[in-house]
């Protein structure tokens, strides 16, 4: 790796963003941890930063030459505000970005996807990195975390349907890399774990992690929508709801290398992660 400016990363509370500063900083990296609250981040310089909010903006770019872009979580529509952030990003002096978006979304697909499409354009420097669902997504603060801890069921719209399930703090060590590295990727990376699951398999392990019964109810996706919509907006419970019945169609039934490429060592499997992550959380 090689010595960098400084890293804004947007979103250094939440899931990647968090462990993402955290690297840097461990590593040596200025990092400016951006959140709308401004939270301290061990390591890292805090900055407010609220994507509806474009007053902190110009404060949070000040000094930073890579960026860390997690888009606005909710939204169905992140490209109204993230392209014009963008724009700014690349006035103030970000020559590399590095995008979250999500291996179910390609460039100019809907949601991030558009945002996906323009960053090339923007910054000679870029990867968009695209992780399967999280295996956080089970352990920590999600609603299926909730509904295992509170009801042991898990509710989807996906059937029998795999998915690569991935590591946070593996989509942390890539981002690190594309972030730092002398030659940004310069391209989308598909992240997964080792393997494939359902969730079928997913209750049966975290059954045996968490010491008590969870099952997966399978709900349509009528019934999905229904049930997401108590907590997201109704055209954000829409997005996840298709991509539950992409999943259930064989969508997510794949593994790539990237991690092993990119870190040069292999993706953390499911069970080693929920074991750890759920100890963690106890």
């Amino acid at each position: 790796m090689t010595t960098t400016g400084t890293t804004l990363v947007i979103g250094a509370t939440g899931t990647t963003g968090s462990r993402t500063a955290a690297r840097l900083a461990a590593a040596g990296h200025r990092v400016k941890a951006a959140s709308r609250r401004g939270t301290p981040v061990a390591g890292a310089e805090p900055v407010r930063f609220d994507w509806y909010d474009p007053a902190t903006h110009a404060a949070a770019l000040d000094g930073a030459d890579r960026l860390y872009l997690v888009p606005p979580v909710g939204d169905a529509g992140p490209a109204a505000v993230v392209l014009p952030f963008l724009r700014q990003a690349r006035a103030a002096g970000v020559r590399r970005a590095v995008l979250l978006s999500s291996s179910a979304i390609p460039e100019g697909g809907p949601a991030v996807g558009a945002v996906h499409q323009a960053l090339p354009g923007l910054f000679d420097e870029w990867a968009v990195l695209r992780p399967s669902w999280f295996m956080q997504n089970f352990t920590g603060a999600h609603a299926h975390a909730d509904s295992i801890r509170e009801h042991g069921t898990l509710f989807t719209a996906a059937g029998d349907g795999r998915v690569g399930f991935v590591d946070a703090d593996d989509i942390a060590a890539v981002a690190v890399r594309a972030l730092t590295d002398h030659r940004a990727p310069d391209t989308d990376l598909i992240l997964t774990g080792p393997e494939a699951l359902s969730y079928d398999d997913i209750a049966t392990i975290m059954t045996e992690v968490s010491g008590r019964p969870v099952v997966h109810r399978r709900l349509s996706h009528d019934q999905l929508c229904a049930h997401l919509a108590a907590h997201v907006p109704p055209e954000f419970a829409a997005l996840l709801a298709g991509l539950d019945r992409a999943v259930a169609r064989g969508a997510e039934d794949r593994t790539t290398d990237a991690v092993q490429r990119l870190t040069g060592r292999p993706p953390h499997g499911f069970r080693e992660v929920a074991e750890r992550e759920w100890a963690r959380g106890r």
